[in-house]
């Protein structure tokens, strides 16, 4: 009975000293209090992109979410030029030459069918393809001086100033508050302050601009192939479809 009651004691006694299952939680949480994981928590994170013109960058989202993809199709990038894990300014350099082409490509469509059918200056004629070819030097090269000019103007507004220092990391950088295609040239007004009919504006001129890109490479294609304008080609194949010989009031060695 002794040694029973011994052995007890010394048990009791040595459970004293034991660490209990709060102890441990409680040296556990100082472990992880400790000045190195506050470090680790404390490293600074890159600021969340600013919202421009309502769009907020969702990389979730096809595009990060920029506006333009339409029924039936929704989102159309059979290519892959807008996949998941495409870097942010990538997505943005893309939309901002989508944007920018379709915009010239719009004022081509119109020039094709005014430029062929106007009188302009400098006594041009036939195919828009031709035209500017027919240019007198001195007003070609002050257009090419206002085109080089106006591509200066659109570099400075969206581009960060490149460092050749560290090219790799600002060379073809877009400016994080720079929303693809936004220059701020609207001098009639247009643009909306409400960020859905920015984002509708932005895909009906997108759409346009789609549409305008396939026109203006038909009409070049056409005209390189046949040398002949807009109208004159489908003069051409009225007559065709009507019996007429196209070529009956040709004179000879001349395409028309």
């Amino acid at each position: 009975m002794m040694k029973f009651a011994i052995l007890s004691t010394t048990v009791a006694a040595a459970s004293a000293f034991a660490p209990t299952q709060a102890t441990i939680q409680s040296s556990s949480s100082i472990l992880r209090s400790t000045p190195e994981a506050v470090a680790d928590s404390s490293i600074p994170q890159p600021p969340p992109p600013p919202v421009i013109n309502g769009w907020i960058p969702d990389e979730t989202r096809p595009c990060y979410g920029l506006p333009g993809a339409v029924a039936p199709t929704g989102f159309f990038d059979p290519l892959g030029f807008a996949q998941r894990g495409i870097a942010l300014n990538e997505i943005k350099r893309n939309r901002e030459s989508e944007v920018m082409h379709g915009r010239v490509a719009m004022l081509a469509t119109v020039g094709y069918l005014a430029g062929e059918n106007f009188a302009g200056p400098f006594g041009l004629s036939g195919p828009a393809n031709e035209q500017l070819a027919q240019v007198p030097a001195f007003p070609f090269t002050l257009l090419a001086g206002l085109i080089a000019a106006c591509e200066l103007k659109r570099a400075t507004i969206g581009w960060v100033e490149p460092d050749f220092g560290n090219w790799s990391k600002t060379l073809w950088q877009l400016n994080p508050e720079y929303y693809p295609g936004d220059l701020g040239f609207d001098p009639l007004g247009l643009k909306p302050t409400d960020p859905k009919k920015f984002a509708d504006m932005q895909t009906r001129e997108l759409q346009n601009g789609r549409l305008a890109m396939f026109g203006a490479a038909g009409m070049c294609a056409q005209e390189i192939f046949n040398h002949r304008t807009i109208l004159g080609t489908i003069d051409f194949y009225n007559k065709v479809n009507a019996g007429i010989d196209p070529y009956a009031a040709c004179a000879e060695g001349t395409i028309c």
